[in-house]
């Protein structure tokens, strides 16, 4: 009788120590869960979605900074049918570099030409007169840049800098969307001071002299269209 007492409170032993571990199981099991959960909720969103930002003139600087900080890239290569063009952002203009990445990376470009040549001064890009140019500036937003001047980047044979009104435009804001080399090898420093320069050609000199060499018409438009791809080197 003993024995049996003592077997029955054996198994009722075991039957409770399972039933514990399998609580214990069940409870670890569910706090991993959670903290699986909370872990997903804390990670930090994106300050803006790339998918819908609109660019205006009220978040343009905080979003080009903010664009910036995450995008380094600062080396881009321009094609065309005269060939390749290689050029590379300033840092010291960080907001016209994180500009022009941005339009890279949104293949905004692939849809411009170069469209304006003044031969012996400068080669102008960004612009096109296809539909699907403009509804892509749409897309992207109406802003201007604010300036940035910088007395160590002047307008030498090769720089880029960008477009801008000269109407009733007293701060120099820039256009986001047009930019232009100086094709003149004695440069074209009389714009100092007047237009932001944010970049250099590194590589393709001889295809700017060569696009500069396109005819035109009275307006400075090429006869023929030279079509832009560009694209991040690094």
């Amino acid at each position: 009788m003993k024995i049996h007492n003592l077997l029955f409170l054996l198994s009722v032993l075991i039957m409770f120590s399972c039933q514990n571990n399998s609580k214990d199981t069940t409870e670890k099991s569910l706090e991993q869960k959670n903290k699986t959960i909370k872990a997903k909720d804390d990670t930090p969103k994106p300050k803006y979605d790339l998918n819908t930002i609109v660019i205006t003139d009220d978040n343009v600087v905080d979003f080009l900074t903010w664009y910036g900080e995450h995008n380094q890239e600062k080396k881009v290569q321009i094609e065309c049918s005269c060939g390749n063009i290689e050029i590379e952002l300033y840092n010291e203009t960080p907001l016209h570099r994180a500009n022009f990445i941005y339009l890279v990376k949104k293949n905004y470009f692939n849809t411009t030409y170069f469209h304006r040549v003044v031969k012996n001064f400068i080669v102008q890009g960004g612009n096109s007169d296809e539909t699907i140019t403009q509804k892509e500036r749409k897309n992207i937003g109406k802003y201007f840049i604010p300036a940035e001047f910088n007395k160590t980047l002047k307008h030498h044979y090769g720089a880029l800098a960008s477009a801008r009104s000269w109407e009733n435009n007293p701060d120099k804001v820039s256009n986001p969307f047009e930019f232009y080399f100086v094709q003149n090898k004695g440069g074209a420093h009389h714009l100092d001071g007047e237009h932001t320069v944010f970049g250099k050609i590194t590589k393709g000199f001889d295809v700017l002299d060569e696009i500069a060499q396109q005819k035109t018409d009275e307006g400075e438009y090429p006869l023929f269209n030279i079509k832009i791809k560009a694209k991040i080197i690094e």
